[in-house]
């Protein structure tokens, strides 16, 4: 039985209540005189669309509401979500006259409504292109959004149109996106941009002379990417193919094609080949760009290039200065400190220098090695980062860096402003170097706000303090014990039944066939039990809480759970990794770093754990999105989230009560699909209130005495781990 229509005053009374603004009730009587009109299943789904979005601004709902109707007259209801949806993503990243344009501008959304569709939106794939992009050898790269339509790079950031939609399927749109930060990327890897523009272009015709240039360029850079980035460049060609059969575009025969091919295509091409063969080939011969080429800049790249080249130079030679003084210390052979004071500066050598003729040899060696006096010197991380950086733009070490700097030869000043202490990320605005973005569930709304969440992983220092020795010796009695409890754990085997082979008769097995034969039926031949060794395969992640609630005894329990749950699951084999989670706001989610995966359980881990310190508040679901990020990198048939934590999600903003339980179920439940098993261990005696429609009723734990908190939470993992 169909529903009857809303009246008149019910819509009003339902919008009075969505919009509580100053004049409420004209606002209402205006949208509900076009709401009653519609039949109920409209009259519902422009109600709950207006609520949702009403959540987001008041007046946005309104217009909203406004126009409704006339959206409906277009567009099916999933679209006319979409439309909402988009304005309040607008709303986020860019106010609210942005959001109301998208209201107001029906007609041009519904014109591109089959663009945003099938289309690739940069915004929505910034969380999975910017890894991919960091992930990429070299310098590590950024990504923003160009106001053209075309992409392109300064070597440092990769720019990128908001949408692609130049296909039908949106998996080939976004594919599109990572193909061009693929050839973006190769242009700043393999030497593009090394050569001098200014002279290249000083002809009767430089954008002739450009389009050229960039035509044999790509032939050069695509061959570097099948080289190094094989699948990616058969997903390229599968691109070209589309495209051509789409545009019904003709590849072009170029002159001399033969030899510019086996030119440009050998393994040590470089960009001083694509130079010589620009004679050969007329400006005419040369095809547009493909889909993902983009288009070069040469002077933004030029002036991005000169002010990091002057900057790394100094910084380097300044390094060099430093190692060199440690060398020598190093290697006094009287009590003296050694002082190193030189004018012309020290002389260090490249070992295994990479023959400059190549310009991608030493590029991707992957080993960067230099010797001081005979000895070689191990590099701190940020000098080797800033030796990958000068090869990116030089294909070497020029000559001229490799001396030490001198006393007062740079002034650093001038480039402080520049650096930015990791420490320090959040006194500019939040969308800094080096952040990563995580979407937040807004329960209101029922969407996602799009990278909302500013997550930095920050290394937490070791403090090297009698804690550890103090906890191993309090709880000395308990550890023993739980070793041999991990001991027993680790010989444990399982009885497998029904077996065809075996070391004893399955009395059960034999029963069931002896019934069978009496019944007429086939006797099984799985009549056997056999002992089998379980191998373990767990991968476990204990994210702890350190907000400023846990200060005092809660903190020292965490501190001591941990360490007595590392020493013994050390026993089993099983790969664990530790973080510490607080912040404040959405733009600062701060994630200690305490042990990865990849490192060694040492006295280091242990004096990191030691320095475990309260900080701010409780912002859980970006972290555990994050931590659903790093367990996808991980192989593991067993793949486990536990959780120490002293209370509700909770933070500074509106991150609290209902909004930040339901983002937490949300990021639990992504979780989840991704085939992750959440647990939660708190001391919040209030935590039954909310736990269970978190993370489910079985998966929580609620601990009544501080105290007892490292004997329990070794418990529970050797529960859940078996």
């Amino acid at each position: 039985m169909k529903s009857k229509p809303l009246t008149l005053q019910e819509i009003v009374d339902f919008l009075d209540i969505c919009f509580e603004v100053e004049f409420t009730f004209i606002k209402s009587e205006l949208a509900a005189e076009l709401i009653v009109q519609q039949t109920r299943s409209d009259q519902d789904f422009i109600l709950n669309l207006t609520r949702r979005v009403a959540a987001t601004n008041k007046e946005l709902a309104f217009q909203f509401a406004m126009n409704a109707i006339r959206a409906l007259d277009h567009m099916d209801q999933h679209m006319v979500e979409a439309w909402a949806m988009s304005a309040t993503d607008n709303y986020d990243s860019k106010g609210l006259n942005p959001a109301m344009s998208v209201i107001r501008d029906l007609d041009n959304y519904v014109d591109t409504a089959h663009i945003r569709t099938c289309g690739a939106v940069l915004a929505e794939e910034i969380p999975v292109l910017l890894p991919f992009a960091h992930g990429l050898s070299g310098r590590k790269l950024k990504i923003a959004e160009t106001e053209g339509k075309h992409s392109y790079t300064d070597t440092e950031t990769i720019f990128l149109p908001a949408f692609t939609s130049l296909f039908e399927e949106s998996k080939d749109n976004f594919l599109i996106y990572k193909a061009s930060i693929a050839f973006l990327w190769a242009q700043i890897h393999f030497g593009t941009f090394r050569i001098p523009f200014e002279k290249l272009l000083d002809c009767d015709a430089p954008d002739k002379q450009l389009n050229k240039f960039f035509t044999l360029e790509s032939i050069r850079l695509e061959t570097c990417i099948k080289r190094e980035l094989p699948g990616l460049y058969r997903d390229m060609q599968t691109l070209k193919q589309k495209e051509e059969k789409q545009l019904q575009r003709q590849r072009i025969e170029i002159e001399n094609w033969r030899y510019i091919k086996h030119k440009l295509t050998a393994d040590n091409a470089g960009i001083h080949d694509t130079l010589h063969c620009l004679a050969l080939v007329d400006e005419i011969q040369c095809p547009p760009p493909y889909c993902y080429q983009g288009i070069l800049k040469p002077d933004l790249a030029g002036a991005v290039m000169q002010k990091r080249i002057e900057k790394e130079k100094a910084y380097f030679r300044i390094a060099l200065k430093e190692l060199a003084s440690e060398n020598m210390k190093n290697n006094a052979t009287d009590n003296t400190e050694a002082e190193f004071e030189m004018d012309s500066g020290a002389k260090f050598d490249i070992r295994n220098k990479a023959d400059r003729q190549n310009d991608t040899q030493q590029v991707n060696s992957g080993v960067i090695e230099l010797e001081f006096e005979g000895d070689l010197v191990a590099l701190p991380d940020h000098v080797k980062e800033l030796m990958t950086s000068i090869i990116v733009d030089f294909g070497e070490i020029p000559p001229e860096y490799l001396y030490a700097a001198g006393p007062g030869e740079y002034d650093l000043k001038k480039y402080e402003e520049e650096l930015r202490n990791p420490n320090d990320v959040w006194q500019g605005t939040y969308h800094e170097e080096g952040a990563e973005l995580y979407n937040e569930w807004n329960f209101k709304r029922q969407h996602y706000h799009k990278n909302w969440c500013v997550l930095r992983e920050l290394e937490l220092e070791p403090e090297y303090d009698d804690f550890v020795e103090n906890t191993l010796h309090k709880h000395k009695a308990l550890l023993k014990n739980l070793r041999h409890s991990f001991e027993i754990l680790r010989g444990e085997d399982k009885l497998l039944k029904k077996q065809v082979h075996g070391d004893n008769i399955d009395i059960d097995a034999l029963v069931e066939a002896y019934g069978d034969v009496k019944s007429g039926m086939e006797m099984t031949d799985r009549l056997f039990t056999k002992m089998h060794k379980v191998e373990r395969n767990v991968a476990v992640i204990f994210m702890v809480d350190m907000s400023g609630s846990t200060r005092g005894w809660i903190n020292q329990a965490e501190r001591e759970s941990l360490i007595l749950l590392a020493e013994v699951i050390q026993i089993l084999g099983d790969r664990f990794a530790i973080y510490g989670f607080s912040g404040m706001t959405r733009q600062r989610c701060e994630l200690y770093k305490i042990k990865t995966f990849d490192e060694e359980y040492n006295d280091e881990i242990r004096a990191r754990i030691s320095n475990i310190q309260p900080q701010n508040y409780t912002r859980m679901g970006v972290f555990i999105r994050h931590m659903t990020r790093l367990f996808n990198n991980i192989e593991a048939s067993t793949k486990l989230l536990v959780t120490l934590s002293d209370g509700k999600p909770d933070d500074y903003d509106t991150y609290r009560g209902e909004y930040g339980v339901e983002d937490t179920r949300q990021a639990l439940y992504e979780a989840h699909c991704d085939g992750i098993h959440s647990y939660c261990i708190t001391i919040d005696e209030k935590a039954r209130d909310y736990l269970p429609h978190m993370y489910g009723a079985a998966n929580y734990s609620v601990i009544d005495d501080v105290a007892q908190l490292p004997l329990k939470v070794s418990d529970i993992y050797r529960r859940l781990t078996t």
